[in-house]
């Protein structure tokens, strides 16, 4: 026999078999609840003082039954598979309220959280019988701001809905509205900005975020702004909108949410236990992307150093993780938890990852060593990423590097000779991009990268004059440069996208920041940029010899 859930304390023995006996029942497909199930509810309902819920299967039969106080009940943990996107939980909660009080935000919370088939409210009247019933159930897709409706009837009996029908066309619909992915295969994600900081410039971090996930190869459901003026601690944003977040996401068919945030691990299990969702931040989508992009083995192990590092405080030990333990012969005793292992295996493997990032810088050192022992003066390609770095390498060097209109599409630094007309030749170098809140794992990592920098002469930033966000994007690249403690270095402003800007802009920006205007797809803006850095390179030359 099965046992009742919930709050049995005080509760006599015939009253629990009461309660057992609501095992029995069945209830036919086509109804929400037969009106013998709905009296026999209600009767036990008023005997205990307490609420009581069923959780009703597809077959109709009783799963779950709860039991509550005066004013609630609470459901007990669910199985949490998720099945086919599209798919509800497969339980209807039928419950009843001692008060007569409609259905409550609680019970559309539970409905909205667990993705309940349905939710209905009965009213327990003075002599115990069921009185009006509420039902409750998710739309597909959301009407005049909600993503429910609520059906009524005075009385069980009346309440004139075939369930199996019902719920059989909901799902249809939540499957055919989520299925606008093109069938391409990719992930479904819903961008959430929380923020305290001006609109604009949330709007601006979430557009961004935006181009992120696009390039790392997700399909944007949504992207949603909130703006709080206190942060959650648990859950970044408030109960109610996350549950909205669920039912957003099951409408349009996601299965993971991207904050557009650093989320702290206790953060991501909060949120993630919360909604049954795959919960990221924002530094996770960039390693990820950064994981896509590498090529070289050196960028492969950049970008795995800096997951390791970010992985490592947010392994998180299973339930039963006290109960498997190592033993054996030589082992007794409570040896180490799974948990203990993971993290002792990942310090392992960060440990290794060092000292070949050690090696790899070692011979770069060597590399521009000889560079420099040959006299050659070293230009560094710096900007935001974007923004066409690796396209003017490829106009002023006639080499081959990947050029896309994504961001990070080039992680690995890639060095060639160019000669200027005045016959002096130097090394000019093409390097990882920068962005936005670069993650401090990923800064630390790629320092074998950067160090090019610190040899180099000259650093040529340039900056994505069409993008209405540049000054943001050049403040971001100083920052960086001041974190690298590459402040003293010359730097040449290249503003590009020349051919998409208002020219009196472009003209205003070069004087103002002695810069150059160019187009990098388009060679002929190139000759005041090549004139310009021969100059440049001559004086700095100069200065050094000086020196």
């Amino acid at each position: 026999m099965d046992r009742p859930l919930g709050n049995l304390l005080g509760l006599k023995h015939q009253q629990v078999r009461q309660l057992e006996r609501l095992y029995r029942r069945k209830v036919p497909p086509a109804e929400l609840v037969t009106p013998e199930l709905a009296r026999q509810l209600t009767e036990v309902s008023r005997d205990l003082r307490r609420q009581v819920g069923l959780l009703i299967d597809r077959a109709g039969a009783v799963a779950y039954v709860i039991v509550g106080d005066a004013k609630g009940l609470v459901i007990p943990l669910l199985p949490r598979e998720r099945g086919v996107k599209g798919r509800l939980k497969g339980l209807r909660l039928i419950h009843t309220h001692l008060d007569a009080s409609p259905i409550n935000q609680d019970d559309l919370m539970d409905l909205a959280l667990l993705r309940l088939d349905a939710v209905a409210a009965i009213a327990v009247t003075a002599d115990g019988l069921p009185g009006v019933v509420e039902m409750a159930h998710l739309l597909p897709q959301a009407e005049d701001g909600r993503s429910w409706t609520i059906l009524k009837a005075d009385h069980i009996a009346r309440l004139k809905v075939d369930f199996d029908l019902l719920v059989s066309s909901l799902e249809e619909e939540l499957a055919r509205v989520g299925a606008t992915d093109g069938g391409d295969g990719r992930e479904r994600a819903i961008l959430i900005g929380v923020t305290g900081k001006s609109r604009a410039a949330a709007e601006d971090s979430l557009a961004e975020l935006t181009e992120l996930a696009h390039s790392a190869g997700l399909t944007v459901a949504a992207a949603i702004l909130q703006h709080r003026p206190k942060f959650d601690p648990r859950f970044l944003m408030g109960k109610g909108k996350l549950s909205e977040l669920v039912v957003q996401a099951l409408q349009l068919g996601s299965d993971l949410l991207v904050f557009d945030a650093e989320l702290s691990p206790s953060q991501v299990r909060s949120i993630t236990d919360f909604t049954e969702l795959k919960v990221i931040d924002r530094t996770q989508l960039i390693l990820d992307l950064f994981a896509q992009r590498a090529r070289s083995r050196e960028g492969k192990l950049q970008v795995e150093m800096a997951q390791v590092k970010y992985l490592l405080p947010r392994l998180r030990g299973r339930d039963d993780a006290l109960s498997r333990l190592t033993g054996g012969i030589g082992g007794r005793g409570p040896g180490e938890t799974r948990l203990e292992i993971d993290r002792r295996r990942l310090q392992e493997r960060l440990h290794r990852l060092q000292t070949d990032l050690k090696s790899v810088r070692a011979e770069r050192k060597v590399r521009r060593g000889l560079r420099r022992r040959h006299g050659l003066p070293i230009l560094s390609i710096i900007g935001y990423t974007n923004a066409g770095k690796s396209t003017l390498f490829n106009a002023l060097t006639h080499a081959a590097v990947l050029a896309e209109d994504k961001l990070f599409a080039t992680l690995d630094p890639t060095s060639r000779r160019l000669r200027f007309p005045r016959e002096r030749e130097v090394i000019i170098t093409d390097t990882v991009g920068f962005i936005q809140d670069l993650p401090k794992n990923l800064l630390e990592a790629f320092k074998a990268t950067l160090e090019e920098l610190e040899d180099a002469d000259l650093l040529i930033h340039v900056i994505d004059l069409a993008n209405p966000r540049f000054e943001e994007q050049i403040a971001a690249v100083d920052r960086i440069l001041t974190s690298l403690e590459l402040t003293d270095k010359p730097v040449l402003k290249v503003f590009n996208k020349l051919d998409r800007v208002d020219p009196n802009l472009a003209a205003l920006m070069t004087r103002i920041h002695q810069g150059v205007a160019v187009s990098a797809i388009n060679p002929e803006t190139l000759p005041p940029l090549i004139s310009r850095l021969e100059d440049t390179v001559e004086e700095v030359v100069g200065e050094g010899k000086e020196r």
